[in-house]
């Protein structure tokens, strides 16, 4: 079996043009320009980019695309955009505008996506919350509460035709304590595509874990980058001295 080489994966999170960085997807604070952080990213050997217009999907609109344009002539690495994500045009803007892939939440979307442009451009981010000794599902930037539960909703979406699953665990976002390990294993060991791990990223040991315990494709971050307590690059270095294969 031929084992893939682990991606490291940096996040900007985005409302009103600049990158912010919350707790449990609250409490948001600025975290610096956007342009400067896809550069900065870009350089220090990140594998992805991700970009999160967080309130368009509550504002009941399309991503900025004047936005996404800025950060895709920065970067130089495959970028991934979501946030108010409705129709097939949506995407195709997207993919205009600079990005590779697009990150989706609703159900009746997968399909037609993924038809249209392929499994390898739909990554499909599910937030959820552990209440009442099950995975809760949230949409809407993690404001709405909906009814699906995290592994059936994984394994459907799978079947629909998503590429990427993003999971973010909304317990661990923003804590620096690690990541949802526990559940990612699940998750990873139960769908039959990536697995990218986010939430919660705090110290070296913690992508370590999430790639042995966690048994994660990816693990995404932020805020550890955002304010300077790792470097991709301190990352990367440290998961080849523990054997584990990263990309670059």
């Amino acid at each position: 079996m031929i084992l893939l080489a682990k991606r490291i994966i940096t996040c900007l999170d985005v409302k009103e043009g600049r990158t912010v960085k919350g707790v449990h997807f609250n409490d948001l604070k600025d975290a610096g320009d956007i342009v400067e952080l896809a550069k900065k990213y870009s350089v220090a050997g990140a594998d992805e980019l991700v970009f999160l217009d967080i309130t368009a999907s509550n504002d009941n609109r399309s991503t900025r695309l004047s936005w996404v344009e800025r950060v895709a002539t920065a970067v130089d690495v495959p970028f991934t955009v979501g946030g108010g994500i409705t129709r097939e045009a949506d995407v195709e803007a997207l993919l205009k505008k600079g990005a590779d892939k697009a990150a989706l939440s609703e159900p009746d979307l997968i399909d037609r996506l993924a038809y249209h442009f392929g499994k390898q451009c739909i990554v499909v981010a599910i937030d959820a919350r552990y209440e009442k000794e099950e995975w809760c599902v949230y949409s809407k930037g993690g404001r709405l509460r909906t009814e699906r539960e995290l592994y059936t909703w994984a394994l459907e979406v799978g079947e629909r035709g998503a590429g990427e699953i993003l999971f973010t665990s909304m317990d661990h976002d923003g804590t620096n304590r690690g990541f949802a390990c526990e559940a990612i294993a699940r998750l990873s060991g139960l769908v039959n595509v990536p697995v990218i791990a986010s939430g919660g990223a705090g110290k070296l040991a913690d992508f370590n874990e999430v790639f042995t315990k966690g048994k994660a494709d990816a693990a995404l971050a932020a805020g550890v980058f955002h304010y300077g307590r790792l470097t991709v690059g301190q990352v990367k270095a440290y998961l080849r001295q523990n054997g584990i294969t990263v990309r670059g």
